[in-house]
């Protein structure tokens, strides 16, 4: 066109420019534009124009020269103080946007319904609840609550402060809503937890007409973690199939680490391998889906794979499912020695959760007293997780000085938490001290303290089963004691023998094999082998770690009845089959 003779005017350089936005961060592209802008008289004194270069310097991240040409702006329209305000949002500064927003009714300027949902992203992103009330109660009397952008802009907001409630509230009260609007709720459940909440959002949506999006996918993918959500998880694997999503990076990436949290890892890495583009969350998924079983070696392998293709750099979260995968896996010293070179190598800065890490790493190789120096020499205050990770290895140990120091800790950052109390009670339990075990316990009951019963569920047709430790009140409690029986008389003839020292009472030899051999997860796995057809897995939950006796009675009953058994306890996933766990008897 320029060779032609012919002049550009205002319309055809913010095409320009919207096109220079797309070009690389270094480009000079956008900054020749700008000067032939200058020539020919369009900057900085036409607004359309010079809001097209604003955001153009936003968008390839100049800062500086962004806000230079917004000082020159001798007319700063709505237009403007919204593509800084709305660029601020995108690039993680709140406050900027905030400040902007103040800045347009300090100049006289009147906000609009981009201004407005770029004040409530901004609100979302500082996690600002009150001042985003405050601003709810403003949109409403602008009469801003019409607009279905500022009603989603709310719902979002609402979720990502924590305040599903709320969020359901302004939803609720919405008499127009489009895909945005069903997602920002899915969404909002999700984030806090509430994933049966989610789902049933998302089957309104359906019945309600609306077409399954990448987004909304993925939102209710990200609440199917645990054996719990894995129906649900192939259910949803399959209508993205069926709606030729299933490629999207986002839902890939979703499923990956659906799969992987569900302690399916053959189907995560089915998807992984498959997909023909990979983002930081679908790595960071596939890393994770390995330590959640303890494959620490083809954990180690993808993180090599992800520095060997330069896609993208790793994150804090990357480091965190690395040393988790060594924890778990036994890799000792892969994993310290990642820990220790994680700023150099990577520039990224030990956070907590990398300290609670790899205090669980060292303690699960027997070196206690290390992490005990690790945590004395960290440069921020340790956290519950971090004192949590040493009483939990003192507790494998035996090393009860050093957990005693670990637990008074806890008790410290958290006095009403029963689990500390009871696991340092079961540590002295395990080292015959009942004295002071019985002392623990009663301390408990003086100030109120109450432990949270030990449970383990199955689902089978759709039913949730729940077993307690000496449950009789199931159904068929008669045929799981049946079982049992029988179950215990194969195994001694294989060689098992209880391991009475997880039995936590001050009772006889014979007292404490029978205990041992009530825990909720043998209950639920006789329930599993009595109503699951042969061929397809059982899959238990647990509200506790696994013991030593019940892993052992696991691995022996998959080979003797010759059935894979799947035990998400909370620590981790344990795959049993043919007398051996995925875990390799490291947890």
């Amino acid at each position: 066109m320029l060779r032609l003779g012919l002049r550009p005017n205002d319309f055809t350089f913010p095409s320009a420019f919207k096109a220079a936005a797309s070009a690389p961060p270094r480009s000079t592209i956008g900054p020749q534009i700008h000067s032939l802008a200058i020539k020919f008289g369009y900057l900085p004194g036409d607004p359309f124009v010079s809001c097209a270069a604003l955001d153009m310097y936003f968008k390839t991240g100049r800062l500086m020269l962004a806000r230079h040409l917004f000082g020159e702006m001798p007319n700063r329209n709505v237009v403007a103080w919204n593509a800084v305000m709305t660029n601020a949002v995108l690039d993680g500064r709140p406050l900027e946007t905030i400040e902007a927003y103040f800045g347009l009714w300090e100049a006289g300027g009147l906000p609009n319904v981009v201004s407005v949902c770029a004040f409530f992203n901004a609100c979302a992103g500082a996690m600002f609840l009150s001042l985003g009330e405050q601003f709810h109660g403003f949109a409403v009397k602008c009469g801003f609550e019409m607009d279905v952008s500022v009603l989603n802009s709310m719902v979002d907001f609402y979720g990502k402060c924590r305040c599903a409630g709320k969020a359901r509230l302004v939803f609720d009260g919405m008499g127009v809503r489009n895909s945005v609007s069903w997602c920002s709720m899915i969404a909002a459940y999700a984030q806090n937890g509430a994933e049966e909440e989610a789902f049933a959002v998302y089957q309104r949506a359906r019945c309600a007409g609306e077409e399954p999006t990448e987004f909304m996918i993925s939102c209710v993918l990200t609440t199917c973690a645990g054996l719990l959500g894995l129906d649900l998880g192939r259910t949803l694997h399959a209508v993205a199939v069926r709606s030729c999503i299933d490629a999207n990076i986002f839902v890939a990436s979703a499923l990956v680490d659906m799969y992987g949290k569900c302690g399916c890892v053959e189907d995560a890495e089915q998807i992984f391998f498959e997909i023909p583009q990979r983002n930081l969350v679908t790595w960071n998924a596939m890393v994770g889906g390995y330590a959640h079983i303890g494959d620490a070696q083809n954990a180690l392998s993808v993180f090599d794979d992800m520095i060997r293709s330069g896609e993208t750099a790793p994150n804090y979260i990357t480091l965190v499912n690395v040393i988790t995968a060594c924890s778990r896996g036994g890799l000792t010293k892969e994993g310290y020695e990642l820990f220790e070179t994680m700023k150099e190598k990577f520039g990224i800065e030990p956070r907590i959760e990398h300290y609670a890490c790899v205090v669980d790493l060292l303690g699960r190789a027997g070196m206690e007293e290390r992490a005990y120096e690790v945590i004395c020499g960290m440069p921020i205050r340790p956290s519950i997780s971090v004192w949590g990770a040493l009483l939990g290895a003192c507790k494998m140990h035996g090393k009860t000085e050093l957990g005693r120091i670990a637990a008074e800790k806890l008790f410290e950052l958290d006095p009403q938490d029963p689990g500390n109390h009871v696991l340092l009670s079961n540590m002295f339990a395990s080292a015959g001290r009942w004295a002071e075990a019985t002392y623990i316990r009663k301390e408990m009951k003086n100030v109120g303290i109450k432990k949270d019963p030990g449970c383990s569920w199955v689902t089978w047709k759709n039913v949730v089963h729940v077993f307690r430790a000496k449950d009789t009140k199931h159904e068929m409690y008669d045929e799981i004691h049946a079982l049992l029986s029988k179950l215990r008389k194969q195994m001694q003839a294989a060689g098992y023998m209880p391991d009475t020292q997880y039995s936590l009472y001050d009772l006889e030899e014979e007292e404490k094999e029978s205990e041992v051999f009530q825990h909720s997860e043998k209950l639920a796995l006789a329930f599993g082998l009595i109503c699951i057809p042969p061929g397809v897995p059982i899959r238990i939950m647990k509200n506790l770690r696994i013991c030593v006796d019940c892993h052992r009675a696991f691995k022996f009953i998959s080979g003797i009845v010759d059935r894979e058994i799947i035990v998400r306890d909370n620590n981790r996933f344990h795959h049993f089959k043919q007398y051996r766990c995925s875990c390799g008897d490291y947890w």
